[in-house]
């Protein structure tokens, strides 16, 4: 018996937990503090978006090569050291007193940060029994899905009402509390105690660092520079293919890679990360979707539009731990996973309903009910995909099931924004045919407008202005519609995957 598995699993999976959330809250808690550190620091719009890409950028390299990391310098002093380096960043970025510093601070954040959830993953799956890992997941997917939802709202709120230096500052007590926790808690396992060291793979690590930094800077500024009309965003996936491929290759051909591929053997390991990336691909879509709507068309300040997310928050975290027993309970997995699948595309398919008389509530519904869909698609998906991965592989596993849930989202992300901009111009170029005195519904517009706005410019102004409002509406349909199909379409792929053998409860 290890060390680690003396403590109480619970103990555990706070001292692991804790950093997590940390770490997944600060990808998105900066996003509605972008206006305050522009103003702050003086800084252009372009410019401020990069103290969201340095982030990612940095921590979209690391996560994959985690479990290398973890092997080579000890997972405990490694998890130790990067939520210590991560403190001391958060801190940094929020004394920063220029643009510069605050993207360098926040890309070593991000390097910090990047190990934390593959770690965290891989600790909880090996300090629970097999027959437990749904709700090891159940625990690992409330921070990872409510994580990102509770970012804006958190932000929103602290920035408002202390100023937005304070979201990074706020790190600093928890940063101090998890390294206590998992230094009393946390322990290695006799396979890393007793792994050799070996030469590190320079010519791997390269062509990662160049590959996920380029693909992730493209996805972060395709929408804004127009994808592949910017030569700009043309030689950073020039850049991204021929590096990735050579990764490939390279790791499949050395004796010590820094990320193991040959794990990709076990189809259900494979198939599950495919799922993976297409879900949170269509998942993280409509979140990205859903503030955009409220306070682009409806008039919601950034503080409502989060807290608008918030019931799916709520939902998935009563529903979470459910979706865990029934896994427990022997209830096969692909039944639950398609039961995600299918209340998550009836949920998009409400959101491609709304339009701009939708009430408050009427938005929460749809949100609520993807809360409940998202606990029936992580958890059992997470369970089959990791069900035949030995411990020894854990960690190399979940750096990559991690990479792929994130850079999924990353795609989503990018997909539907620029959907959203293409079907608008669509959209706006479609109804202004109709502005014509030929149109009775025109002519009436005109003339309910005259009693208030004495000249025709001023009429037209109005009437063009609820057109485009007209035009996001219908785009913003388009895009949810998208999000729907896809989720429709991942439904057949559950059949690919293995039923999970049931593994008999030990005699107590």
């Amino acid at each position: 018996m290890t060390q680690t598995k003396q403590i109480n699993k619970w103990v555990i999976a706070l001292s692991v937990m804790l950093p997590t959330i940390m770490e997944i809250v600060d990808t998105t808690v900066v996003n509605v503090s972008l206006p305050h550190i522009q103003g702050g620091l003086s800084i252009s719009l372009d410019e401020s978006t990069w103290v969201l890409t340095s982030y990612l950028v940095s921590n979209a390299i690391i996560i994959p090569i985690t479990g290398w990391l973890g092997n080579t310098f000890g997972r405990r002093r490694y998890f130790m050291f990067s939520i210590f380096f991560f403190t001391v960043m958060s801190f940094l970025c929020g004394y920063a007193d220029s643009f510069y510093m605050l993207v360098v601070f926040r890309f070593l954040q991000g390097i910090a940060g990047g190990g934390l959830q593959p770690i965290s993953n891989a600790v909880l799956l090996e300090s629970f029994p097999k027959e437990q890992r749904g709700t090891a997941m159940a625990v690992f997917g409330m921070g990872v899905v409510v994580g990102p939802i509770l970012g804006p709202v958190l932000g929103g709120w602290i920035t408002d009402n202390w100023g937005w230096r304070w979201i990074f500052y706020i790190n600093v007590p928890i940063g101090i509390l998890s390294f206590i926790l998992v230094n009393m808690f946390i322990f290695d396992p006799v396979y890393i105690k007793n792994q050799k060291k070996s030469k590190i793979d320079y010519v791997g690590l390269s062509f990662l660092v160049l590959g996920v930094g380029a693909l992730q800077i493209l996805l972060d500024n395709a929408q804004r520079k127009d994808w592949f009309e910017s030569r700009f965003i043309t030689i950073l996936a020039i850049i991204s293919a021929v590096s990735l491929v050579l990764l490939i290759i390279n790791e499949l051909r050395v004796k010590n890679p820094v990320i193991n591929l040959r794990i990709l053997r076990h189809p259900s390991f494979s198939i599950g990360n495919t799922i993976m990336f297409f879900g949170f691909f269509a998942f993280f879509g409509t979140i990205v979707l859903l503030p955009l709507y409220l306070q682009n068309l409806m008039g919601y300040t950034a503080y409502l539009a989060g807290l608008v997310l918030g019931p799916g928050a709520i939902t998935t975290f009563i529903f979470m731990p459910i979706s865990g027993k029934l896994l427990e309970k022997g209830v096969d997995a692909r039944k639950l996973l398609l039961f995600g699948f299918i209340v998550n595309a009836i949920a998009a398919y409400i959101m491609a309903h709304f339009n701009l008389q939708a009430d408050f509530w009427y938005v929460i519904m749809p949100r609520a009910l993807q809360g409940i869909a998202i606990a029936f698609f992580f958890v059992p998906l997470a369970e089959a995909t990791f069900a035949n991965v030995e411990n020894e592989e854990m960690g190399n596993a979940t750096g990559i099931f991690n990479f792929v849930r994130n850079i999924g989202g990353s795609f989503g992300t990018s997909i539907v924004t620029t959907i959203l901009v293409r079907r608008a111009q669509f959209h706006q170029s479609r109804l202004s045919e109709n502005l014509t005195y030929a149109n009775d519904s025109f002519n009436s517009a005109q003339m309910f407008l005259s009693h208030t706005f004495s000249t025709t410019t001023q009429q037209f102004a109005v009437i063009y202005k609820e057109l485009l409002r007209q035009s996001s509406m219908l785009a913003f349909n388009d895009a949810f519609y998208f999000c729907a199909a896809l989720f429709v379409l991942l439904m057949p792929t559950v059949f690919f995957m293995k039923k999970a053998k049931k593994i008999p409860k030990p005699y107590k």
